[in-house]
């Protein structure tokens, strides 16, 4: 009896993780056309489509999603085979892990990450590093950052990344402001001034494209490099302040008098991502990092 192609639980694997071609493509060092190829193979084999489209994203078909425990077990098994090397004793690791991201993500998974290391490394420390204008790729080479987290990953091509969640734009205004008062079409979202946050002080983005279709532009009054400090100039402007919707829970929890809105403009969703030098595919502390990151990011925060 001839085995199939064991490769082929592996891609498998990849693309009902990450639940696109581009993304498991990245996954597993493949062009987006070899992983579309690849998912073709599994097709075949499977009998089953697997993944389909909807909208502009792919989604599981019934027996995908019966088949996905069994194929991560299968994997995981087969990973177990062929990994040797010492592995980190986790109650002894004394490691500080520097991670670059925004303040949301800080604010949003932050003491839950610290709190699912310490479960299980209890001397580490967890030194998060804000964004910059800097060369990423520099600071993942000479070691000074262990992962950066951003949905705007523009790296090398030996950078390794994975996907960590998806999520959409919403839109942020005041309680009582006047774009509340009737419908909210593109014409009238663009008609209140904007905020664009943007680590390297752009003010234009997939909101601009999308406002094109609709002969429309809309005026970026205020450029700020966080979107906690664009929540603070809401409540006294008629500022409207697009931002990642979920993030809408830490926004409660500051107590400010907000009220998200659903961006009237067909907005893809946005993929947040961790990426990491490959020197650091065999570290068992590093992907022990990893996987605790991917775990805590898997939960409602």
């Amino acid at each position: 009896m001839q085995l199939p192609d064991m490769n082929l639980l592996v891609a498998l694997d990849a693309l009902l993780d990450e639940g696109s071609v581009v993304g498991a493509a990245q996954r597993m060092n493949l062009s987006p056309a070899a992983m579309s190829r690849t998912l073709g193979r599994i097709r075949d084999a499977m009998g089953d489509p697997i993944l389909v489209r909807a909208g502009r994203g792919l989604v599981p078909t019934p027996r995908a999603l019966a088949l996905r425990e069994q194929v991560r077990a299968l994997v995981e098994q087969a990973g177990q085979v062929f990994r040797n090397g010492p592995e980190v004793e986790l109650a002894n690791l004394d490691r500080a892990f520097n991670i670059r991201t925004n303040d949301l993500f800080i604010a949003l998974y932050g003491a839950q990450l610290l709190r699912m290391m310490h479960e299980q490394a209890p001397q580490t420390v967890l030194r998060f590093v804000p964004e910059s204008g800097g060369d990423d790729d520099a600071l993942l080479r000479d070691g000074r950052t262990d992962l950066i987290i951003s949905s705007t990953i523009d790296l090398g091509p030996e950078i390794k990344v994975q996907s960590l969640f998806n999520t959409v734009y919403v839109g942020l205004a005041r309680r009582d402001h006047p774009i509340f008062d009737d419908e909210i079409t593109p014409e009238r979202f663009a008609a209140f001034p904007q905020i664009s946050v943007s680590r390297r002080g752009r003010a234009n983005g997939p909101i601009d494209v999308e406002l094109a279709n609709y002969k429309v532009r809309r005026r970026v009054a205020l450029i700020t490099p966080s979107f906690h400090s664009a929540m603070f100039s809401l409540p006294d402007s008629d500022l409207l302040l697009p931002m990642p919707a979920n993030i809408l829970s830490s926004v409660t929890k500051l107590g400010l008098p907000l009220r998200s809105f659903q961006i009237p403009l067909p907005m893809e969703r946005v993929t947040v991502m961790q990426a990491w030098h490959p020197r650091h595919d065999n570290d068992p502390a590093h992907r022990w990092l990893r996987q605790t990151l991917k775990a805590c990011c898997s939960v409602d925060p």
